[in-house]
């Protein structure tokens, strides 16, 4: 089981940090901890990562028919099996905004928003959750994209950018700035400087708009605001030092890996979200191992296509066979994630797994027409966070006539238009959120909550 190596980094809780301008008291942070700590603790850091799997999957093989406990892994779950105690198979959610809008599903997966052409998205789940988190952490959220396309929007419908070498990303949590930390203060005091700026021209233009264009400049001016807070938690941060990494954390996440070596790159990308929610770098991040018309191929398995053209299979035999193995494959990966929250301590010597939420998924079922209700989905972790797990959650039940692998057509309308109208993915979303410590009853289209407990 890997640590931190050293408590060098520790720093006195009175600490004071000067940022644009201003003293920022920053809050009780695990580095300000001593070694033996009193019993006085605070409750522990809360965590969410959401995973995302681009064009569906091979449905035949990968719905699970039982619901609640006892069920029977379908074949490109089976990995999981070592993990039951610890994941929650969902069947049935989907997204009424991206009904009969086909594509971009991607987009709206972790929002609840709209796909029409003259729809601007909203504000994704992990960015909701980070308000909450990023006040206690160095950075506010992890984007990770292997196609650059991140699955994180801010409150204005704006994607976040996202890395996509390993090495790369490594840097950005835990070494420190090359040019120093003054050039680095430096360059956040003229950020601020240019947000100040900016607010002075929006104050003149708020004076001379109607009522509507109000609304959108409140949104606008909301993630001014949103981004000023950034900056100077992030001028704050400057002067804590980066915690120092294990060699064997350093060994395994400190390195480039090209994506034509699909296992060891999702890997290595997996253990470098452990690291950032182990040191507490973050306590949020999203990981897209696709866009809808990429899609890794794997060529370990002998799999040269994208996932986006084994979707469209047309009933190919062969090509249906390649994409559950590239979709087991894909679980596979996520099984080692899992494994690896599990068998990693948190700073109070706790497994990272029972207070992290992990969503692993898709926003299509059936990819060869796009058909996106039936969302395969797979909830893992937070048991410290009140989850139950060892069942499927099934909200197909009681509103169809029962599933029928055996009838291709049937099981494919099913992944293209709901059995359960009120069965709205961002009900799981607003649920995972109010485990976090969101205090919120709404969230995207959501129509209520999903008892996870």
């Amino acid at each position: 089981m890997s640590h931190i190596q050293t408590q060098s980094w520790r720093i006195d809780r009175r600490h004071a940090l000067r940022g644009l301008g201003s003293f920022i008291a920053l809050p009780l942070l695990d580095c300000m901890r001593p070694a033996r700590a009193a019993k006085a603790e605070p409750p522990a850091p809360k965590r969410s990562v959401f995973i995302y799997l681009p064009n569906g999957v091979n449905t035949l093989d990968y719905q699970i028919t039982q619901a609640g406990e006892g069920f029977e892994f379908s074949r490109s779950l089976k990995p999981l099996e070592r993990h039951r105690g610890a994941v929650t198979p969902i069947s049935g959610l989907h997204h009424p905004g991206g009904l009969g809008h086909h594509h971009n599903c991607q987009k709206i997966w972790l929002t609840g928003g709209k796909l029409g052409p003259s729809d601007r998205n909203t504000i994704s789940i992990d960015q909701k959750i980070a308000e909450v988190t990023s006040p206690h952490t160095r950075f506010h959220s992890l984007e990770i994209a292997n196609s650059g396309e991140s699955l994180a929007w801010t409150a204005d419908g704006i994607r976040l950018p996202a890395m996509n070498r390993c090495k790369e990303i490594f840097a950005h949590l835990f070494v420190e700035p090359p040019d120093g930390t003054e050039a680095q203060r430096r360059a956040l005091r003229r950020k601020g400087s240019v947000l100040d700026a900016n607010l002075e021209e929006v104050r003149k233009l708020e004076r001379q708009i109607g009522s509507e264009d109000k609304g959108r400049l409140e949104q606008y001016l909301t993630s001014v605001r949103e981004t000023e807070v950034r900056t100077e938690r992030a001028d704050a941060w400057l002067d804590v030092p980066r915690p120092e990494i294990a060699a064997a954390d350093r060994g395994r996440a400190d390195r480039d890996v090209a994506q034509s070596s699909a296992g060891e790159y999702f890997r290595t990308m997996y253990d470098l979200i452990v690291l950032a929610f182990q040191t507490d770098a973050t306590r949020v991040a999203t990981f897209s191992s696709g866009s809808e018309g990429q899609g890794l191929p794997i060529p370990e398995l002998g799999i040269s296509q994208t996932r986006h053209a084994l979707s469209h299979h047309n009933g190919d035999p062969n090509h249906m066979e390649a994409l559950t193995r590239s979709d087991t494959f894909s679980v596979e990966q996520f099984a080692y994630f899992i494994g690896r929250l599990a068998e990693t301590e948190d700073l109070d010597g706790r497994p990272l797994l029972d207070t992290t939420l992990a969503l692993f998924g898709s926003g299509m079922a059936y990819g060869h027409s796009h058909g996106n209700a039936n969302l395969p989905l797979v909830l893992a972790g937070g048991a410290g966070l009140g989850v139950r797990h060892g069942r499927h959650l099934d909200l197909n039940q009681g509103h169809f006539g029962g599933y029928r692998l055996d009838s291709p057509g049937e099981h494919y309308r099913l992944c293209g238009r709901p059995a359960n109208a009120d069965a709205h993915m961002s009900n799981l979303l607003l649920s995972m959120a109010q485990k976090m410590g969101v205090e919120e009853g709404r969230f995207g289209d959501s129509s209520g909550e999903l008892d996870l407990g």
